[in-house]
């Protein structure tokens, strides 16, 4: 299946119009439409940067019984 992704902005009397599509005139397709969500560039790339980070125990084993060794 061939997916086609397009956005538009619809028109004040209700109306849609796709130009320039990948498919041949008289094809049959199925139109989903959704409203625009813009992406997440907005905020930060980094949104946990900056925030204080707390080890509880830092020089303890992690996962010690997981090896075979450490029995």
């Amino acid at each position: 299946m061939q997916a086609h992704r397009a956005e538009t902005t619809l028109s004040e009397d209700g109306v849609i119009t796709l130009r320039d599509i990948p498919f041949r005139r008289g094809e049959s397709v199925e139109v989903i439409v959704l409203p625009f969500a813009p992406t997440a560039t907005s905020g930060s790339r980094y949104p946990l940067r900056g925030t204080p980070v707390t080890l509880l125990a830092p020089t303890e084993p992690v996962a010690e019984a997981d090896w075979e060794a450490a029995g």
